[in-house]
């Protein structure tokens, strides 16, 4: 018995010894190489757009135009549209050379360069604002307004209680615009904005933006972009919207479920949203008339880039011509007739009007005809 447990101590000590694991000598190891991730770009989900067109390369007016094909590729990278659709429709764009023209020499005239900045304001010309005022307060603007406001009354009201803009300043934008819809442009709006985007070099880059907001909105809006017209700039509908004033401010204000700026409802609605959104004050004022108590010459900024508190524009001697709620700081506006000068303070809401249009002249004709056609209604 003691010699059987021996060896069955022995047995078991040499299976353990043969199962025994056995650790390899130790080996420097590479490092591992992590993958590298490629950031894919976002792409911003677009419906099918509407018109059959596709090619494999542009032709046309704007066939090798590298910053085209730049622009392309953008465009499908960022929403997904076929650059085969893009090719095919930009090959139907026309270039208008009347518009680069008629840009290069208004440029010109105005002293710009290709590259260049505006450069600084002047004092406007004599004569300047009779001339300018004479273009929009003639009896066709005033009795087409009338017309206008007598036909759209209802729409015009909704759009007022809803956005607190009145209702005159609506029909004002549109008949300084497009004389209510009587002229709303020619040109197609892929052949204005194609042109400007790549063949005019002072303001590619804001062209171009607009080019890709213009695809994109007539992606949603489910319109062939080969169809719209407009003026030669690109601007749209009675309202004259850009396309990224489209994109952010155009309503469906008929609830036909689409934003069409060339039916008067939908414009009414989207003038006015546009206005709210920019800070119209309802049951502000616009315009204040300012007379000068001084024989000093006026040592201070006229237009639109300084703006003042009343007690400053009095101290250099300009004051309100009427009761005024001037606690606001306002602009001082120069207005120049052939035989005199006439002086107004701009307040908030006349501010407001100037961004559809940066210029005095443009806001105080729009101011005008909204009062004289309040009048005549």
């Amino acid at each position: 018995m003691r010699i059987n447990v021996v060896l069955l101590m022995l047995l078991l000590t040499g299976c353990a010894s043969q199962n025994q694991q056995v650790e390899p000598p130790k080996t420097a190891k590479a490092p591992v190489k992590q993958p590298v991730l490629i950031k894919k770009p976002v792409i911003q989900a677009l419906p099918m757009p509407t018109g059959r067109y596709y090619a494999q390369q542009v032709t046309g007016d704007y066939a090798r135009y590298p910053e085209l094909a730049k622009f392309i590729d953008s465009i499908h990278q960022k929403y997904g549209i076929s650059p085969e659709y893009l090719k095919g429709l930009f090959s139907q764009a026309k270039r208008k050379n009347w518009t680069l023209d008629y840009l290069r020499k208004s440029d010109a005239e105005a002293g710009l360069t290709p590259g260049g900045t505006s450069p600084l304001p002047v004092k406007p010309s004599k004569g300047s604002w009779t001339r300018y005022r004479s273009k929009f307060l003639g009896e066709r603007h005033i009795n087409g307004g009338v017309a206008f406001a007598r036909k759209y009354h209802n729409t015009l009201q909704k759009a007022t209680q809803t956005y607190g803009v009145p209702s005159e300043y609506i029909i004002g934008i549109l008949g300084v615009e497009t004389s209510y819809g009587g002229f709303v442009g020619n040109h197609r709006i892929i052949d204005a904005l194609t042109t400007l985007a790549f063949d005019y070099p002072r303001r590619a880059d804001y062209f171009r933006g607009e080019l890709e907001n213009f695809l994109v909105m007539t992606a949603r809006e489910r319109m062939d972009p080969a169809k719209p017209v407009g003026s030669f700039a690109g601007a749209m509908g009675l309202g004259q919207f850009m396309p990224s004033s489209f994109l952010n401010w155009a309503v469906d204000f008929n609830g036909d479920g689409k934003r069409d700026l060339w039916n008067p409802e939908d414009a009414i609605g989207s003038v006015a949203n546009y206005f709210a959104q920019h800070g119209w004050q309802p049951g502000k004022p616009v315009v204040t008339r300012a007379k000068i108590k001084t024989n000093q010459p006026l040592n201070i900024e006229f237009g639109l880039k300084a703006r003042y508190l009343l007690p400053e524009l009095n101290r250099a001697g300009i004051y309100p011509a009427e009761p005024c709620a001037c606690n606001d700081p306002l602009n001082l506006l120069l207005l120049r007739h052939e035989t005199h000068d006439e002086y107004r303070l701009g307040h908030p809401n006349f501010y407001v009007i100037t961004r559809y249009n940066q210029s005095t002249h443009y806001a105080m004709a729009i101011h005008e005809l909204a009062q004289t056609i309040k009048r005549a209604i």
